[in-house]
């Protein structure tokens, strides 16, 4: 049986990251259960043409985020871990001082408590000593703290190569097989033959097509 894989999508900027990374994961044939806090769905009606039934399409399971006593509460729930993509730093604030005031921060406690892999893709900058001091915090009690610092050494040729590199970070940590970025092999002229070889053998590009736009 494979284990679901939480997601949780806050109200940073950034949610592309939360949709591209159900997306991929469903592509996969990863099962997901995701959490959508209040201002992740005013961020989507800002950032994305996607409606919110279109994004809770791409999970198997969605909770209100003021369930907490949803299955995703308990520690007796296995799951595979949990990626918070985008990470507000109000929800890095209170996972780092467990205060679960809602589903969200909860199940992120959870996974803390059972070993389990959180990762946090903090969106905020610049970061003042208070994030800095909180993200060590959270990496303290054992969260991954992996802002979205989108890499160049694979040529990325659109924005959506950029999500896709630091989605793909996020998806190493938890253990999620997936080719959505070229990986570094090296310099000189036997990686150079060796990345050209990988170019021709797979797309750069992965694929899973982007949701068109609502009609009007």
């Amino acid at each position: 049986m494979t284990l679901p894989l939480i997601v949780a999508i806050t109200g940073a900027t950034g949610v592309i990251y939360g949709v591209e990374l159900l997306r991929v994961l469903k592509s996969l044939g990863q099962p997901t259960h995701l959490i959508l806090s209040e201002a992740a769905g005013l961020n989507f009606a800002i950032e994305t043409p996607y409606p919110l039934e279109e994004v809770r399409s791409l999970a198997d399971v969605v909770y209100n985020n003021k369930d907490v006593g949803a299955a995703v509460a308990s520690g007796s729930f296995r799951t595979r871990g949990m990626i918070v993509a985008p990470c507000t730093v109000k929800t890095l604030s209170a996972i780092a001082n467990s205060f679960t005031y809602n589903l969200v921060v909860r199940a992120a406690d959870v996974q803390l408590k059972e070993g389990r892999k959180l990762v946090l893709m903090v969106r905020e900058t610049p970061l003042h000593r208070g994030h800095l001091e909180l993200m060590m915090r959270a990496a303290d009690c054992g969260a991954v703290i992996l802002p979205p610092m989108p890499a160049f050494y694979h040529q990325p040729q659109t924005i959506m190569d950029l999500v896709h590199q630091s989605i793909g970070k996020a998806l190493d940590q938890v253990g999620v097989e997936h080719e959505l970025f070229r990986r570094w092999s090296g310099h000189g002229p036997a990686a150079a033959r060796h990345n050209a070889q990988e170019a021709q053998s797979a797309p750069s590009v992965p694929s899973v097509q982007p949701v068109p736009p609502p009609a009007h």
